[in-house]
């Protein structure tokens, strides 16, 4: 299996995790992610903090790596941040302290990303075309798997989804838009039990 697919950034220093595990820390990166580079000034709005706390917090993720000077020798005073990838993923590392700065992380992503389906729904879904509309929705599918097996699950996944991701703004096609797929791998307790063929529940907006 391709571990990493779609060009993300690999966090593995469990001290790197943790500094991302702050709300405004993480949607600096997600908004750098998103529209490309910015100053502090220009995403502070944006992040929920102050141009000079958006400052610290860029320096902050800086130091792990996470973002870096869009151009060498800028103007400090208008300095211009931006992600050194598209997307970052992480696992939890060997040990006490490994697992417990990936828990905190996906934490704060899950606060974080936990209400995109409702606002989509609410504020989103409602203004979309038909074509749109039909191409939308959910799928909540409870599978019976090995831990390898929902491994080569995600890998499979993110071989399809992978020349999306990557390709250039100038191959994608007329109409093209942003959108956001979350994926939730959630491995149930081992003494839970339920139909052994798996269950299945497509949901579709109309």
């Amino acid at each position: 299996m391709d571990g990493n697919r779609l060009g993300d950034i690999e966090i593995t220093d469990p001290q790197a995790m943790r500094a991302l595990a702050h709300p405004v820390r993480l949607a600096i990166l997600d908004r750098l992610q998103r529209y490309g580079p910015a100053t502090a000034t220009g995403l502070a709005p944006h992040v929920g903090a102050t141009p000079s706390v958006t400052s610290w917090h860029l320096r902050h993720l800086a130091g792990f790596g996470l973002v870096r000077d869009a151009a060498a020798g800028q103007d400090r005073r208008e300095r211009r941040w931006e992600a050194v990838a598209r997307g970052f993923r992480f696992e939890a590392p060997e040990g006490e302290e490994g697992r417990s700065a990936a828990r905190a992380l996906s934490l704060e992503m899950f606060v974080r990303y936990g209400d995109l389906p409702g606002r989509w729904v609410a504020e989103t879904e409602p203004h979309l075309d038909p074509a749109w509309q039909r191409a939308s929705g959910l799928a909540n599918t409870r599978l019976v798997v090995s831990a390898e097996e929902l491994a080569l699950i995600e890998d499979e996944i993110e071989r399809v989804l992978a020349p999306y991701v990557t390709r250039e703004p100038a191959d994608r096609p007329a109409g093209s838009r942003g959108v956001r797929m979350l994926r939730y791998a959630l491995p149930e307790q081992a003494e839970e039990r339920g139909v052994e063929d798996g269950e299945r529940y497509d949901g579709r907006s109309r």
